[in-house]
């Protein structure tokens, strides 16, 4: 019954999608900060999927911006669509995954720490699913905004893996690939679980630990948020 759900759509039939932008709140309902750009001169970005973005958007605000957390937001990418709706991309057939924007201080935090965050926080050898999340949608992936941010998911990635390995777990089937676009998700998946409390959160880590201080490229070129 999944089988389709866990195959990437054929760009030829993806859906068409839109050229209007979803309509996003101004604030975010945690932190007060907006959840667009333009971010705070010097912010940079992180992009990164993993499993449902309800839960996986608080796991980054509860960081809190005592430790360098500007905003945070829910949006699409990796897919072919233009501006999917969330129907549309739990349908299989715009080729998105769930995606959480971070927008960080990198004086107070490092890219390299919210990647630590990132990899504890969900198993990343699912491949097509988060636990009982089936689809395209939940599949791990970082999209990275400049090569240090490249060098640095695929050093993580490859000292996670042998703790993975030696907990029971299998290969990581994490996407690393440059973002091409990311799209905002609906007002109401925005800090969904501040909104809903009570609300389905399918977040669950490994148990096991990454190491961080594995990469040597400075953190400081990782993208900035003018974009």
């Amino acid at each position: 019954m999944f089988g389709t759900k866990t195959k990437m759509v054929d760009p030829a039939r993806a859906l068409p999608g839109r050229d209007t932008p979803m309509d996003v709140p101004f604030g975010h309902t945690v932190l007060g900060t907006r959840l667009t750009p333009p971010y705070p001169e010097g912010s940079e970005i992180a992009d990164v999927a993993m499993g449902c973005f309800w839960g996986a958007e608080r796991t980054f605000w509860r960081l809190g911006a005592e430790r360098g957390i500007i905003t945070t937001a829910v949006g699409y990418a990796g897919g072919y669509t233009p501006n999917p709706t969330y129907e549309e991309v739990c349908s299989g057939l715009t080729g998105h995954t769930e995606m959480v924007r971070v927008v960080f201080d990198p004086e107070r935090i490092s890219f390299t720490e919210i990647l630590k965050v990132f990899w504890e926080g969900h198993d990343p050898t699912q491949g097509m699913r988060q636990g009982n999340d089936v689809g395209t949608q939940y599949r791990s992936a970082i999209y990275y905004h400049s090569e240090a941010q490249r060098e640095a998911a695929e050093a993580t990635r490859d000292a996670f893996q042998p703790i993975l390995i030696r907990s029971g777990y299998g290969t990581i089937t994490t996407e690393i690939a440059p973002l091409k676009a990311f799209y905002f998700a609906e007002d109401y998946h925005q800090q969904y679980l501040q909104k809903n409390p009570n609300g389905y959160c399918g977040i669950g880590g490994t148990g096991a630990s990454c190491p961080i201080g594995v990469v040597t490229s400075n953190d400081a070129d990782s993208a900035r948020s003018a974009e």
